[in-house]
Order: C-alpha cells, then structure tokens, then sequence
C-alpha cells in the first residue's frame, strides 16, 4: 500500500502541475534525494520530488477489529488491519531559485485543495485505498537542518506533508470462529 499510495499521490500531484502550468512533460519524480552512492540522481535534475522519509504506525485502537462476519453466519477471525502514517518530503529541486520557489507554492496549493483523496475525488484511486488524508507536519528549523543533514543533501525548498492511515491489511484467515446455532436457556440454581 505505500507503493500504490505515493505512486498515486505523485500522479495526481504531477497532472496537477502540468494542468496549472501548461507542461508538456512530467515536473515530478518519486525518488531518492540522493542515490546510495552519495550523488545527486540526474533525474532529480529541475523536478519536484517526492521522497517517503518515515513511517509511522497509528496505534488508535478503534482501527482494529479482528473478526468479520461470513455469509454463513460464523465467523473469521483476521489479524488486525494495520494502519500506517507516512511523511513525505517534497522537494523543488530547480537550478533558478524563483522557478523552485513557483513550483513550491503550487505543491501548497494542490494540497490545500486536496487535503483527502478518495473515490469521491478520483476516480483513479488504487485498489485498496479508501481515502488518503494529507497534513502539513510542522517541524522546526532545527530539525529541517537535522533531516537534510541526514540524509547527506543540501536544502532545497521543501515541505513536509503526513499522509494519514494507510491500511495494510493481507487478508490471510487465521480461524474461522463457528457461529452459535443453538442456546440453551436453562438457569441452574
């Protein structure tokens, strides 16, 4: 679900800046911000990108229900869906410093339009997601400077954004709970 998740979010995030810029070609990239051997991708080069920097499990215990009701009546019994947040780094990495801060304020505004998604939305929306919420996550300079450090990379303008619950859920039974058929009303004194 994460891959289909940020997959989703960085399409609909580059049709958007096409559609509010009038491009041709894609302005955005799902990518590392730096490769494993330290370099700057060459496909970072002049794009928006999209970078999942943490995951976080919600633990909120109402999420979790563990059985479901079968058409026979009886019951299975699931491990619990897990649901997970995730920060995403999103980054304008443009060699003209005006160009990096446009595309930033349209990241702002496609976010501000579309603080969820689901069906209701888009119709695109993968299967298994019910709806994605998105929250700007507030970090101070500090940290900023912490998390570019980290990961080895000088700053560009960026923003953090919480993607908020997704589920993970691999459907695998683990017993089925019979149903109860019969009771007996009998009191003993």
């Amino acid at each position: 679900m994460i891959h289909q998740s940020l997959l989703f979010t960085n399409k609909l995030l580059g049709q958007f800046l096409k559609n509010r810029f009038g491009l041709d070609e894609e302005k955005i990239v799902l990518n590392y911000l730096i490769d494993t051997n330290g370099a700057f991708p060459k496909a970072n080069q002049n794009k928006v990108v999209l970078s999942l920097i943490n995951v976080e499990k919600e633990t909120n215990q109402p999420f979790y229900i563990k059985n479901k009701r079968l058409e026979n009546g009886n019951y299975s019994s699931f491990n619990p869906v897990e649901k997970y947040n995730l920060d995403i780094l999103i980054s304008s990495n443009f060699d003209d410093y005006t160009e990096s801060l446009k595309f930033l304020d349209a990241i702002m505004y496609f976010f501000q339009i579309n603080n969820y998604l689901d069906a209701s939305s888009s119709s695109s929306i993968p299967d298994g997601i019910t709806r994605l919420e998105f929250e700007y996550e507030k970090i101070s300079y500090h940290q900023m400077h912490s998390l570019w450090t980290a990961m080895g990379a000088k700053y560009q303008p960026s923003i953090i954004y919480k993607m908020k619950l997704i589920k993970v859920q691999a459907n695998e039974m683990t017993e089925i709970i019979p149903a109860v058929t019969n009771t007996n009303n009998k009191i003993l004194s």
